[in-house]
């Protein structure tokens, strides 16, 4: 007979909302750690503001050029999500075409792996050529620096599938495709999710990167500019910036899964 969870099996809100406290205190303080120890050093051994910069200057700096800062902000988290959103979609198309073709498998994996390989800064300057100064240029190089991850984990999620799932359905009148999308895709979906998550990393670091090479607009060019002047709390409050974008895209994406695939822990074998 098949058993069910009883209502004590299933989590309650208080004791989730203890579990992720639990989960994240140790992170939020040794951040807190860091910034008071990197703030009591800074006023105890004072380097040249133009070296090191304290917390409570990096924070000056920031509400003070923030309405120049925002409009920069504004623009690479522009072209980092579009680039993004790009990479999801071609990377698991690409995915699943390479799963079920060899020749799509001999024919595409070795290039897109050639173009992981590719430093940045051999690129940009021919994405700058053919795009110009233009946002457009930003959003597919992060597309592309964002794609490998995401086609390489839709590969694996697919291949680790087990047989007999795809068995089951087509003995029922399924089709291949059906399965493909209906079962195969939702099995390796925590894989690919892993994929999405390692690509959502870096693509605000990868449209900075690409925008400090050549833009009229971004975070790029605010990190360069303060550079040429010497101005170290700003390139501490744009590098600030791109982290908390970063953080907030993987909320985000963690965000998704949950809505539909659900917790992890809801994939265990509620009969273990």
């Amino acid at each position: 007979m098949f058993r069910t969870r009883t209502q004590g099996n299933i989590p309650r809100p208080a004791t989730r909302a203890r579990s992720a406290v639990a989960r994240h205190w140790p992170t939020a303080a040794a951040a807190a750690l860091i910034l008071i120890v990197w703030q009591v050093w800074v006023d105890v051994t004072h380097p040249p503001v133009t070296t090191i910069a304290s917390p409570s200057q990096i924070a000056i700096a920031t509400v003070r050029t923030w309405p120049t800062l925002w409009p920069a902000s504004l623009m690479t988290f522009t072209e980092g999500v579009c680039g993004f959103l790009i990479a999801c979609v071609i990377g698991v198309a690409l995915g699943v075409g390479i799963h079920c073709s060899r020749t799509m498998h001999a024919a595409l994996f070795p290039l897109l792996t050639a173009a992981q390989t590719l430093p940045l800064i051999s690129i940009a300057p021919l994405f700058l050529i053919w795009f110009g100064f233009e946002p457009v240029g930003k959003v597919v190089i992060v597309a592309v620096f964002a794609l490998f991850p995401i086609v390489v984990q839709t590969m694996r999620g697919l291949a680790a599938v087990p047989r007999f799932y795809d068995d089951v359905a087509m003995t029922c009148g399924a089709s291949r495709a059906w399965t493909l999308i209906h079962v195969d895709l939702r099995v390796a979906a925590r894989q690919i999710f892993g994929g999405v998550r390692v690509a959502a990393a870096y693509v605000f670091a990868t449209a900075a990167t690409a925008e400090y090479l050549g833009a009229r607009q971004g975070l790029g060019i605010w990190l360069q500019a303060a550079y040429n002047s010497f101005q170290t709390p700003l390139i501490f409050a744009a590098t600030f910036v791109i982290i908390i974008m970063t953080g907030l895209l993987l909320l985000a994406v963690h965000a998704v899964e949950l809505i539909t695939i659900g917790r992890v822990e809801d994939d265990e074998d509620p009969d273990r």
